[in-house]
């Protein structure tokens, strides 16, 4: 037998288990991660066009804007394809998890979710392919974009509501079922998950309810630009912790098993998600030092608050790499360090996500400079804090979304990751890996060098300058090239796991990682999500209250609507 899931390669041997997802269940996660590659398709397209145009290397035809491009690959990538794929590997987890099989009234808000996320996602795609709705996927006024974009993103919003009752009513369930006993680790971190998304999007609700769509259908003549902002990042700095924590569960919950170790601790990584809760959200203003109408007191206090982020990583750090070094010591790794050896870098379930955790080390520092308010200073608009973008969601996320996928597919189709397209996973993932390096690279460099983001191709009447440019965006346009092979190469393995790979005769395995049994129970108030909502609650209204009474009682007089395109 040559397959995966029973022969393992580099020692990850996995074996099977009984386990079949639940038809109704498997067509729902199916459902949401194959919308997901659908908007990863359209998303990588709108993207390559648009870096070979930004880089100078192509002129798009009269008919196609660059900033049409940027909004749809925004739109596709950070918020349509990251929404469905994580919802839809969530539901794997928390069916497996909490009982074997989601219920029926579960199911039935998933699909609601799902339907609402999918009508959005169409709306919000007309006016983008129309070229009514080229502001990129901030929402940030006073550019006004069509009703229908702001509506049908509001949908997704919406939708992704629906779909978190489903989490939190198999948690609910699980508990109701087993007093007194620790919740399933992935179950636990998919609600810590949903509560931040929650949360978080009430803020971009309010945004799109109250101001931009009775603004773009023409009830209101302007619009209030701070608020709208602040609203906007209340929200979307926590959007890079919705990305983030769905590949942390992959690495806490489901790497241990491949690497044929135990997870470390029960109770670290429940504080860890926690602690995400707590300090990932009232952060926002961080993003908004340049903007007139805040307070720089209640900047420097979500500056602080914005530093505390680094803990919950650190204690990530720690805790995977004591699960690789006992795991590989276990396997007869000697010395200090032998056991690196022994971890499965032949396996592309277990190889993706290690590359995507080694990139989320720079990726990380980059968010120290960013939060630094006179490091920021330098960086502030430039391309740097798009490579920081890409280095964190376009690296470390996305490969933990591509081993997940070379997991999971074979798992929901009941078909082999065969050896063959095992060894070209890898190839992709170490392609993904060398194009981010040269794309992001070149994006970092020249941000230092002063060249702007969110703007098209220029040369700025052959300044000095900008010539100076010229090698890093070389870089960037080979880079970006790179990339778009690496997502063809995924859509080609994902394709053919999904409908042409051998099937299995037993059912493959959903990994799921164990503690050791000598660990002891997690302690009760970890368990306690009112008490950990409260807080949550009480450090946002610590941060915000002000900052939103200083907007309300000194009001901006309202920007028109502009279209700049």
């Amino acid at each position: 037998m040559s397959d995966l899931q029973t022969t393992g390669f580099g020692g990850a041997t996995v074996g099977n288990s009984d386990f079949r997802f639940q038809r109704n269940d498997q067509l729902l996660i199916q459902a949401h991660i194959g919308f997901a590659y659908l908007a990863l398709l359209l998303g990588a397209v709108a993207g390559v066009l648009q870096t070979l145009q930004r880089t100078g290397v192509i002129t798009l035809p009269s008919a196609l804007g660059y900033y049409q491009l940027l909004t749809l690959h925004g739109v596709s990538l950070a918020l349509v394809f990251t929404t469905f794929f994580i919802i839809g590997f969530l539901f794997s987890g928390v069916a497996k998890t909490t009982g074997g099989e989601l219920t029926p009234q579960e199911r039935a808000w998933g699909w609601t979710g799902f339907g609402l996320m999918a009508a959005g996602t169409v709306l919000a795609l007309i006016p983008i392919l129309t070229n009514d709705a080229s502001v990129l996927y901030t929402f940030y006024a006073p550019l006004k974009a069509s009703p229908l974009f702001y509506v049908g993103l509001t949908a997704v919003v919406v939708g992704s509501w629906s779909s978190s009752v489903t989490v939190f009513s198999a948690f609910r369930r699980w508990r109701h079922a087993h007093p007194g006993e620790s919740s399933p680790l992935f179950a636990y971190m998919a609600v810590a998950t949903m509560i931040l998304w929650v949360i978080c999007t009430l803020g971009v609700a309010i945004e799109m309810l109250f101001q931009l769509i009775p603004w773009s259908m023409g009830w209101t003549e302007r619009v209030d630009v701070s608020l709208s902002r602040t609203l906007f990042w209340y929200f979307g700095h926590a959007l890079v912790y919705f990305w983030l924590l769905p590949a942390y569960i992959y690495w806490y919950v489901n790497i241990p098993r491949l690497v044929k170790g135990h997870i470390f601790s029960n109770s670290l990584p429940r504080l860890t998600f926690i602690l995400f809760i707590l300090y990932s959200i009232p952060v926002g203003l961080h993003h908004q030092f340049n903007e007139p109408g805040i307070d720089s007191v209640w900047k420097f206090v979500q500056t602080v608050l914005t530093f505390f982020v680094v803990i919950p990583s650190f204690l990530t750090a720690f805790s995977l790499l004591a699960t690789f070094e006992l795991a590989g010591r276990s396997q007869g790794g000697k010395g200090l360090l032998g056991w690196i050896t022994k971890l499965p870098y032949k396996d592309v379930r277990f190889l993706a996500p290690f590359l995507g955790m080694i990139l989320f080390v720079p990726a990380g520092i980059g968010g120290i400079i960013n939060a630094s308010y006179q490091l920021n200073q330098v960086v502030h608009n430039t391309l740097w804090v798009t490579g920081h973008f890409h280095l964190t969601l376009a690296s470390s996320v996305v490969l933990t979304f591509f081993g997940i996928s070379y997991m999971l597919i074979p798992v929901l189709r009941g078909r082999t990751l065969t050896r063959a397209m095992n060894h070209l996973g890898i190839v992709q993932a170490f392609t993904w890996v060398i194009g981010m390096a040269l794309m992001s690279g070149g994006m970092h460099a020249v941000g230092l060098l002063g060249e702007p983001r969110r703007i098209s191709y220029t040369t700025y009447g052959d300044h000095p300058v900008a010539q100076m440019w010229i090698p890093y965006r070389q870089a960037m346009a080979l880079g970006g090239g790179i990339l778009f092979t690496g997502i063809v190469l995924f859509l080609i393995i994902a394709t053919y796991l999904w409908f042409f790979a051998p099937k299995t005769e037993t059912p493959n395995e959903y990994p799921i990682g164990e503690v050791t049994p000598d660990q002891p129970k997690p302690p009760f108030f970890l368990e306690r999500w009112s008490i950990w909502i409260g807080v949550a609650v009480g450090l946002i209204l610590f941060a915000y209250t002000m900052p939103f009474v200083q907007l309300f009682i000194h009001p901006a007089p309202g920007a028109l609507p502009m279209r700049t395109w």
